[in-house]
């Protein structure tokens, strides 16, 4: 089920990048509503998966005799924030607070750094602000401080997103490309599937 969403929504996204390239005002903003559909279900994706993440963690909290690094991405047992400001960010960001949670996840990684889950929480919260320059550094930083390959996968896809938004199509395929060898199970063939798609796997 999760795999078919893909197809669909890598099949909608490679129609609009072949018809923004020829087309006029009134379609390129038909294109535009279906591209802020696209993305507002891409965050919904990922929103989901911070969540499966925190259940996981607390499962792992349960079961292993080390459950803070059993089950965040290579984060240190001590480095899983004793503070409020994760749990006020949390807290926040699910209430679609999204200033607020940025304000609380901005602290969180100053004093835990090397705490992934926040700085995800603090790239997303940015993305939903429309503050794409702040989440797009964030997702950078991200991809060099994880092994966790979907996390890196996740954050090549938003980055490649944000380049579609700003018309720099060279450097989105890059990214999608990226996400690709990094996770092939993340993006689904269909998303190569057009003629002046710069890649092809092999």
């Amino acid at each position: 089920m999760f795999k078919e969403l893909f197809v669909t929504m890598n099949e909608v996204l490679d129609g609009i990048l072949e018809d923004c390239r020829d087309a006029d005002a009134e379609r390129r903003a038909e294109l535009a509503d279906q591209f802020r559909m696209l993305k507002a279900m891409s965050d919904s994706c990922l929103e989901e998966w911070l969540r499966f993440e925190e259940k996981l963690a607390d499962c792992g909290s349960l079961l292993m005799e080390e459950p803070e690094t059993a089950c965040l991405p290579e984060s240190a047992a001590e480095d899983r924030p004793a503070s409020e400001h994760f749990a006020k960010g949390q807290g926040y960001y699910k209430l679609h607070m999204f200033a607020r949670a940025v304000g609380e996840f901005e602290q969180l990684v100053r004093e835990y750094p090397d705490f992934l889950l926040g700085r995800v929480y603090l790239a997303m919260g940015y993305l939903r602000l429309g503050e794409l320059t702040e989440a797009y550094r964030h997702f950078q930083l991200l991809v060099p401080l994880t092994k966790n390959s979907k996390l890196k996968a996740i954050s090549y896809n938003a980055m490649g997103c944000i380049q579609v938004h700003n018309h720099n199509m060279d450097q989105a395929y890059g990214y999608f490309k990226m996400a690709d060898l990094t996770d092939s199970s993340f993006m689904e063939p269909a998303l190569w599937s057009k003629e002046f798609w710069p890649y092809r796997r092999t």
